[in-house]
């Protein structure tokens, strides 16, 4: 490895190796940043690609230039923001290389010139002789490059570089000194950053570019040119030597950039802006001193305390200014704003390490939920350069508030954040409605239904928390009721977590399937989350033994999964995918049964073989350091599984001794006895020297300070952490909630007739329903007439709405309901296209159903058929005179599925011979943002027929400009639309084919 080690004295800072993760898909960057740094400094080798979403791979030997913002260990490409590129010779414009070094102002180098540090990063690019050396304080970036004589020396400036720009401007404010911004649309819908840049000495010549056009300008009256596509290039002659760049940034304005710069770097010293880096990092570092294990383990520690601290990242500018979730610009008060917040990810393991480690640093956070609240309207989920994106699930921003208050950190305002929680999880967005209307959320309602319901469901237990800390009773009690939605999903035949659509649970099931219904994940890697009420889990699995059998069958079962191809599933044991961020607690669940010694067996295992000094080192994306900082604290030998909980359950510990620096100068270690190859598993626990027979520790037992000893042993303890009462607690308090009713039918349509059985997860409940009859299969008579007790299946032979609940003891589940829909018609279909496994929608009569899908196709109700045109034939029984015939399609060219390219209608008599009635276009351009639905559909004057022929034109080959590019595009077809004429309009003239 080529990396920091050696560079400096002294540890731990020296263990931090940079490129770790940069390889395999672990997407981060090797660039100079600080701790939580607005400026992420780094080498952009990657223009595209899902492993470019960082801007670097490990295994490219291109660079294209340096930006001054990166993401790390996203899934999403976004930021690579104002890149500047030294070059030699004549300069070019074009961002490329392809090989050729005429072909754009990339340059090759050699990895064996590539170093990085905390702090700083340095490469040379040999086709210009340039070596390149980066640093950052948290606000600006420090370029020093080492320039050949005798050859010209350029610094191109793209603003065009990275995701599409809306609007840019390059200033040239002075001889050495250009300013402007770049406002662009990518991930972050709406994103800007100004930026002011200077050199250490004045360029002879600049030289602006818009779309293409080089132009020259003066150097002391300012100039510059705006638009869409802007470049610069500033010259420095022939002489060689030292040129240095300062660039500050900022969110707000050019003034905000220039006041950041003036602040944090005043003066020219690259060295001493470097060695300031260096300790910055060291002292954040240092809170976590840790002593034994080996070299590689230590290098592979501290690089993930490391990457645990690069994000969220610094947003408000040194005079406190900030832009928004509303986009204008406002001023935090005794704090200081963030950005980049990957909340699916990193409340599970990130933020309970910020509670340990930077407390203060959690409160500013939390501060800035609140603001982002007051200016948006809700928590962040997926917030990026003060925008909502969106992207992941759940409304995670409540737990790490909750967490927070719970844990004793203070200085904001907990009733107003009570009030944001509550309102974030009462909006109507991503199946919220039908969570709070039926308990859970069905898969017909949204897509990912079952992550939502678990996760929604874990968020209200974190509001359940606080409002009973607060003294809210009455919405702590309905919180807690809703943090047991998981019941709902549970199959008790099963014990799997699976979708219901139309209160059935959704066949065929197969718990490897990675499908819509779950998010980045399947069956086995949803089932066990539940971190709110574990033992409510264990006991609806059948007790503690049950739940052993059930987590060993995870890690044992064959690790390939089936359905759709998810690069997120990586770090496979089993079924385990700690490459994925649903699975990181499960490891430790064992401890809740009473078998923490089962816990130590595979966090042992995954430290081991999942991690590594490499830089494929990391077994799935970094993820803003969510995968860094489980390694941080299963290392250490505490982990939260249940964040808003104050409990961090004990494990063994990688190293014979850690330190951590608290609040206040107060400090706890942990340390270990009896450490040896294949000893991890605890023998017993001392804390303060008493005693402790449980295998957990609560918050307050760590902030306090003091040690806590481990004795480490070759095989389980018999006693430690077995009883229940030393076990982890994780219960919803009072009665447990009813399971919904479930239905077993045959489907949702049918033809003559439909039996209907009913069922629930709690056996001792009884089960009421009502059928009502529907016209048309819509509407339902109001009052409480017609409720029975369900006692033998129902037989349904006409459209109707069945609504049941269960009762027991008193309590009732939530009311829900399910609709049987008879085909109105008696026509037949038959598709020769093969439809894709994941979006049937039932099977072939669902295209001819009278049933229309949502504009929300993951829910279900379209057909989708990938790389192959679609081909289907209607019979309608007999000759009939036709109005019109055509399809419904729908298009979201982000998710791969565009309008066909043509579709066919034709008809036929005997159906053998069929004639060609009508060609349609869509219409819709195939760039298009969002969900488009068209019905494309010919008037056929009344011609008589009786089979129809639909064909439809697949798109073909993701084009080039489109992020998944080369791959097969889907048609999505519901409904095929056949209009008869009435018996009455067919008595005139038959136009026959």
């Amino acid at each position: 490895m080529l990396a920091a080690a050696g560079l400096w004295a002294t540890e731990p800072v020296d263990r931090v190796d940079p490129f770790i993760g940069t390889g395999g898909h672990g997407h981060t960057y090797p660039g100079a940043t600080l701790p939580f740094g607005m400026v992420q400094l780094s080498p952009d080798t990657r223009l595209t690609g899902w492993d470019g979403c960082s801007g670097y791979h490990w295994t490219d030997r291109v660079v294209y230039g340096f930006s001054h913002t990166h993401l790390s260990g996203t899934g999403v490409s976004d930021y690579g923001d104002i890149l500047l590129m030294p070059v030699t010779g004549e300069p070019r414009l074009a961002s490329g290389y392809g090989g050729d070094p005429n072909a754009g102002y990339g340059s090759r180098f050699d990895k064996r010139t590539e170093r990085a540090g905390a702090g700083w990063y340095a490469v040379e690019l040999a086709d210009y002789g340039i070596a390149v050396e980066l640093t950052a304080t948290e606000r600006a970036g420090f370029h020093r490059y080492r320039l050949p004589a005798g050859r010209p020396a350029h610094v191109i400036v793209d603003l065009e570089h990275r995701d599409e720009v809306l609007d840019s401007e390059l200033i040239v404010a002075g001889e050495r000194e250009i300013a402007g911004f770049r406002r662009s649309t990518g991930w972050a819908r709406d994103q800007i950053v100004y930026f002011v840049a200077r050199f250490s000495r004045p360029f002879r010549q600049a030289r602006l570019a818009l779309d293409g056009e080089l132009r020259r300008t003066g150097r002391t009256a300012p100039s510059g040119v705006r638009g869409r596509s802007v470049k610069g290039v500033l010259s420095f002659g022939d002489g060689g030597g030292e040129l240095m760049v300062k660039v500050g940034i900022s969110a707000v304005d050019v003034e905000g950039a220039r006041r950041n710069l003036d602040a944090e770097l005043p003066g020219w010293s690259f060295d001493a802006t470097r060695a300031a880096a260096r300790q910055r990092w060291a002292e954040a570092l240092e809170r976590v001193a840790v002593s034994g294990g080996t070299p590689e383990q230590r290098t592979v520690f501290y690089t993930a305390l490391y990457h645990s601290l690069l994000a969220p990242n610094l947003f408000s500018d040194v005079d406190g200014r900030y832009r928004g979730m509303d986009r204008a610009v406002h001023r935090a008060q005794g704090r200081r704003h963030y950005t980049v917040f990957s909340l699916w990810d990193t409340f599970r393991a990130t933020h309970p390490l910020f509670t340990l480690i930077e407390p203060e640093r959690t409160r500013e956070m939390v501060e800035t939920f609140l603001a982002q609240y007051d200016q948006g309207g809700r928590l962040p989920v997926w917030e990026l350069a003060g925008n909502e994106t969106d992207t992941m699930i759940g409304y995670h921003a409540v737990s790490v508030i909750a967490e927070a208050w719970l844990k004793g950190i203070r200085g904001f305002d907990a009733e107003r954040a009570l009030e944001a929680m509550v309102a974030s999880a009462d909006g109507d967005r991503f199946g919220l409605e039908a969570y709070r209307r039926q308990g859970f959320i069905g898969a017909e309602d949204d897509g990912e239904s079952v992550s939502k319901t678990l996760e929604y469901a874990y968020d209200d237990a974190c509001i359940a928390a606080m409002a009973e800390g607060l003294g809210k009773r009455a919405i702590a009690e309905r919180f807690a009721r809703r943090s047991q939605a998981w019941r709902h999903l549970l199959d008790p035949e099963t014990g799997f977590m699976r979708p219901r659509r139309n209160q059935g649970w959704l066949e065929p099931f197969d718990p490897r399937r990675v499908d819509n219904h779950y998010t980045e994940a399947n069956a086995w890697q949803y089932s066990f989350f539940v971190p709110q009420d574990v033992a409510g889990l264990i006991a609806a699995l059948g007790g503690d033994q049950r739940f052993v059998e059930r987590l060993d069958a995870l890690f044992a079962a064959p690790s390939a999964t089936t359905g759709r191809d998810q690069a997120d599933i990586t770090g496979l044991i089993g079924q385990y995918a700690h490459g994925n961020e649903p699975s990181h607690h499960m490891a430790w669940l064992y401890h809740y049964a009473g078998q923490p010694g089962r816990s130590a067996e595979r966090v042992r295992q995954i430290l081991d073989t999942l991690y590594a000094a490499a830089p494929d080192g990391l077994s799935g994306n970094e993820d803003c350091g969510q995968m860094s900082s489980w390694f941080v604290l299963a290392a250490i030998g505490l982990y939260p599984v249940c964040p808003c909980s104050d409990e961090y359950l004990i494990g063994a510990p990688l190293f014979e001794r850690v330190d951590l620096a608290l609040a206040g100068g107060r400090r706890f270690t942990v340390r270990t006895e009896g450490a040896a190859e294949g000893h991890l598993y605890v023998q017993s626990a001392t804390l303060d020297g008493r005693r402790l027979g449980r295998s957990f520790l609560r918050y307050g037992e760590i902030a306090a300070g003091g040690e806590l000893v481990l004795r480490l042993g070759p095989s389980p303890a018999p006693d430690w952490g077995v009883a229940t009462a030393d076990r982890p607690r994780s219960r919803v308090e009072g009665d447990p909630v009813v399971p919904a009713p479930f239905v077993v039918a045959a489907g949702e349509v049918f033809r003559d007739s439909l039996t209907v059985e009913l069922g629930s997860a709690d056996r001792a409940a009884e089960i009421r329903y009502r059928l009502t009859p529907l016209a048309d299969g819509a509407g339902a008579p109001a009052g409480r007439r017609g409720w029975q007790r369900y006692e033998a299946p129902l037989v349904v032979r006409s459209s109707a709405r069945l609504e049941m609940l269960a009762e027991r003891d008193g309590r009732s589940s939530p009311l829900v309901a399910a609709r049987f829909h008879r085909i109105p018609h008696d026509w037949r279909v038959e598709v020769s296209s093969p439809v894709h496994p994941q979006y049937t929608a039932g099977g072939p009569e669902a295209l001819i159903d009278a049933l229309r899908g949502s504009r929300n196709w993951r829910t279900g109700g379209w057909q989708g058929y990938q790389g192959t045109d679609f081909e289907a034939v209607v019979d309608l029984g007999e000759v009939r005179q036709l109005r019109r015939a055509g399809a419904g399609f729908l298009q979201d060219a982000r998710s791969w599925i565009w309008m066909p390219a043509e579709v066919v209608v034709a008809v036929s008599t005997d159906g053998e011979s069929f004639r060609e009635l009508a060609r349609l276009d869509s219409g819709v351009p195939d760039d298009l943002a969002g969900v488009v639905t068209r019905d494309l559909v010919a008037d056929l004057a009344g011609v008589a027929a009786r089979w129809i022929r639909l064909s439809a034109r697949n798109y073909g080959t993701v084009p080039d400009w489109h992020p998944g590019r080369g791959g097969a595009a889907y048609i999505f077809v519901d409904e095929i639309l056949v209009e008869p004429l009435s018996r009455g309009e067919a008595e005139g003239p038959r136009h026959d084919p």
